[in-house]
C-alpha cells in the first residue's frame, strides 16, 4: 500500500507514492466530508473485498448523516466490519458490537445470493435482532431455497423450509418501483435489477429526502453482458445526477484492465466502469454536472498471485488512466466511514 498523505482543509488523502498526483482519492479519516455543501449520508464500508479472504467482503453501512439508525447493503461481512470501523471511530464511543448489530442496522438490503454478499448475515443470524430483508423477490428466494433450509443453515426467516423461525422478514420489491420506506430509519428503497454473468442482481437506490445513494451489486457491462440493464439504471437515476441530489455511486471494479472480457464473468474493470459513467453522463445531457460526483469503489478482489503492485493500487492507476470525466473517485477501506 502507498503511503498517504494530507491534501486541503477538508482532511482528504490523496495516494502518494507511485500514483502521487492522481486524482483518485481513498477514504480516510473518520468523519471527513466533501466540503461545498451540508452533508447527507454516513458510510461505513464493512467489506470491500470481492472474495477470497473471509471476513473483508462485500458490506456497506448506509445512514442519514448522524442518524443513529440505517441499513446494510449487502452483508458479507457484519461483526468483523463492524469492529473494524469501530477501531477507526466510525460509530460512536460506547457502541459494542452488539448495539451496532442490533439496533443501528435496521434492515438488510440484498443485491444477490452469493456468498461473498450475505455470508456475514447467515453467520449472524441466530444472535441477530429481528429484521426485515429487502430483496428482489428472486433474491429473497434463493436466501430462503439455499441458506435458511435447515440444511445450509437453520431457517431464520419467515417462508422456506418449516419450522420457520422468523427472525428475518422477507419483503419483495419490484424493479423500478415507488421507494419504499425502511422502517426505524430515515431512508426509502427503489431496486433496479443487474446483469451478473446470467445471475440476478441489484442496484439500490438509497434515499434520505430529497438525496440519494446509489448502492450497486456485482455488475458486468452492458457490452458484455448482452443487457441494457445499466442504461435503464442511468436513465432512471440521470435527474438526480442534474438537480446534484445523487450524493455517491457505491460500485464494484473487481479486476484490473488486464482482464479478458470473456473472463468477466460479469464484473466491471476500471476502463468499462469509466465506459459505463459516460453513458450515464449521455443520459444527464450535461457533463458539467457530473463534477465531483462521488464514485466509491468496492468488490476489488484480491489474488494470492505474486504481482508487481496489489490490484488496489492498479486499479486505482487505471481509472484515473481511463477517467474522461470530472467525477472523484474513492477507493473504500475497511471501517472508514465517509460522509457526503
Amino acid at each position: 500500500m502507498p503511503a498517504f498523505g494530507m491534501e486541503g482543509k477538508a482532511g482528504r488523502r490523496a495516494w502518494r507514492g507511485p500514483l502521487a498526483g492522481l486524482a483518485v482519492w481513498a477514504l480516510a479519516s473518520p468523519g471527513m466530508a466533501v466540503p461545498a455543501r451540508s452533508a447527507a449520508f454516513d458510510i461505513v464500508p464493512l467489506g470491500v473485498e470481492g472474495g477470497l479472504v473471509e471476513g473483508a467482503t462485500t458490506a456497506w453501512y448506509l445512514a442519514a448523516h448522524a442518524a443513529k439508525t440505517g441499513l446494510a447493503c449487502d452483508a458479507g461481512t457484519l461483526v468483523p466490519g463492524i469492529r473494524a470501523g469501530r477501531e477507526h471511530g466510525a460509530f460512536p464511543k460506547g457502541e459494542d458490537d452488539g448495539t451496532i448489530l442490533h439496533e443501528r442496522i435496521r434492515a438488510y438490503a440484498i443485491t444477490h445470493a452469493h456468498l461473498d454478499h450475505v455470508a456475514g448475515m447467515v453467520m449472524a443470524s441466530p444472535d441477530d435482532s429481528a429484521k426485515p430483508i429487502f430483496a428482489l423477490g428472486p433474491v429473497n428466494d434463493a436466501l430462503a431455497q439455499d441458506y435458511f433450509n435447515w440444511s445450509a443453515w437453520p431457517n431464520m426467516g419467515d417462508r422456506g423450509a418449516a419450522p420457520q423461525l422468523g427472525r428475518y422478514t422477507y419483503r419483495d420489491l419490484s424493479p423500478g418501483s415507488r421507494a419504499q420506506e425502511v422502517e426505524g430509519t430515515d431512508l426509502a428503497l427503489r431496486a433496479f435489477p443487474l446483469a451478473h454473468g446470467g445471475v440476478l442482481s441489484t442496484a439500490f437506490l438509497v434515499q434520505s429526502g430529497p438525496d440519494a445513494i446509489l448502492c450497486m451489486g456485482d455488475t458486468g457491462p452492458d457490452a458484455v453482458e448482452g443487457s441494457d440493464r445499466l442504461d435503464q439504471l442511468w436513465q432512471a437515476v440521470a435527474p438526480l445526477v442534474r438537480a446534484g441530489h445523487l450524493r455517491a455511486i457505491l460500485v464494484e471494479t473487481s479486476y484490473t484492465n488486464a482482464r479478458r472480457d470473456e473472463e468477466l464473468f460479469g464484473h466491471l474493470t476500471p476502463r468499462w466502469l469509466n465506459r459505463e459513467l459516460e453513458r450515464l453522463a449521455g443520459h444527464v445531457g450535461d457533463t458539467d454536472a457530473l463534477r465531483g460526483l462521488n464514485v466509491v469503489i468496492g468488490h476489488i478482489k484480491p489474488s494470492l498471485a505474486l504481482a508487481r503492485e496489489p490490484a488496489v493500487q492498479t486499479i486505482a492507476r487505471e481509472l484515473e488512466e481511463s477517467r474522461t470525466l470530472p467525477v472523484r473517485f474513492w477507493i473504500a477501506r475497511q471501517g472508514e466511514r465517509l460522509t457526503f
